[in-house]
């Protein structure tokens, strides 16, 4: 099978299109015939090497544990292991696969029964290859300390998203609306047009306004690629309203989780990180898919042997939404 391999960290150019043995399942697994992936923020770290977190999980020195990128998949099922029961050959499936292995941007992938669910209903694959870890990411982030967030939501109160505009943040944008939310979206100028788009009442231009200095208060704060500093954020938060760092630089992560707990305690703002879990919620996800409350947001599609230009594309941070790869099948019909 053809495979875009990770051969050492750095740059998209160490990406290469090789070939590959085919995987065979084991008794628990899934044997997927991938028809798209996407590409997210972990793909880029992963590649660059940094966080160095990641060359734990990777491989400390170059990629060896994982050489195949791609967390997120949809696909057709061809093959099952023998324990596997809800799911046939045949069987339209998607999935983020961070737990069990990655291995998306190839012809096939084995993955875990429990990483996969059924493919929305009348989706495309590449549409359906866009929603995983996105999604969730911005389903989990709204959901967030058990329902606090849904009730602030359904009193429709005020939240803000930084990086509305991406991936997650296309996302958590419409999940707020769709609930009567009022929504700011905070991104670049070239992402203004998407924000509105998907609903946003406000907009806010990150290279001209500095949300945390503009004398604004809100109920939830989002984001998606925190750089400011947790006091900044407190500062912009109502009595009794939550910020939540879905990513950002290693600096913000390490002091939220020095004072974020601290500050959740002695006063009425609570201060959190979200920690991804892989395709918890993956249903609640395929019902608002599947209502048309929700739906992915595709920047552009990548062919599988253009993987490295796919990621350099995604690293220059312009991508409206999700930057897709297709996977063509010489047999495909």
């Amino acid at each position: 099978m053809k495979a875009s391999v990770l051969t050492k960290y750095g740059l998209p150019d160490f990406i290469e299109l090789k070939e590959e043995q085919k995987p065979t399942p084991g008794d628990n697994e899934v044997l997927v015939e991938v028809r798209a992936s996407s590409i997210n923020s972990w793909d880029w770290e992963i590649l660059i090497g940094k966080p160095f977190v990641n060359r734990l999980m990777a491989g400390l020195l170059k990629p060896k544990r994982i050489k195949i990128l791609g967390c997120d998949i949809a696909g057709r099922v061809e093959a099952v292991g023998k324990d596997v029961k809800q799911f046939r050959a045949g069987d339209e499936v998607f999935g983020d696969l961070s737990g069990c292995g990655w291995g998306g941007f190839a012809e096939y992938v084995c993955a875990r029964d429990n990483a996969l669910a059924l493919k929305p209903a009348g989706m495309t694959f590449e549409q359906a290859a866009a929603i995983p870890q996105a999604g969730l990411l911005a389903l989990q982030s709204l959901l967030y300390n058990g329902k606090i967030h849904l009730n602030i939501i359904n009193r429709e109160k005020k939240i803000l998203i930084n990086g509305a505009g991406g991936g997650a943040g296309s996302f958590a944008v419409q999940m707020a609306k769709s609930v009567g939310a009022e929504v700011t979206g905070v991104d670049s100028t070239e992402k203004l047009d998407i924000m509105h788009s998907l609903g946003a009442d406000h907009l806010i231009d990150y290279t001209q306004e500095d949300f945390t200095k503009n004398g604004q208060s809100y109920d939830l704060i989002i984001d998606m690629a925190a750089h400011h500093s947790i006091f900044d954020y407190k500062r912009s938060l109502s009595s009794g309203g939550i910020f939540v760092m879905v990513g950002g630089s290693t600096l913000r992560v390490n002091q939220l989780l020095l004072l974020g707990p601290l500050f959740s305690i002695i006063g009425s703002k609570k201060m959190g990180l979200l920690l991804h879990k892989a395709n918890k919620g993956l249903d609640l996800m395929k019902k608002l898919l599947e209502s048309g409350k929700v739906v992915p947001v595709i920047d552009r599609c990548y062919q599988l042997s253009e993987v490295a230009e796919a990621l350099r594309y995604f690293g220059e941070g312009h991508a409206k939404g999700k930057v897709v790869i297709s996977v063509e099948h010489n047999d495909r019909t």
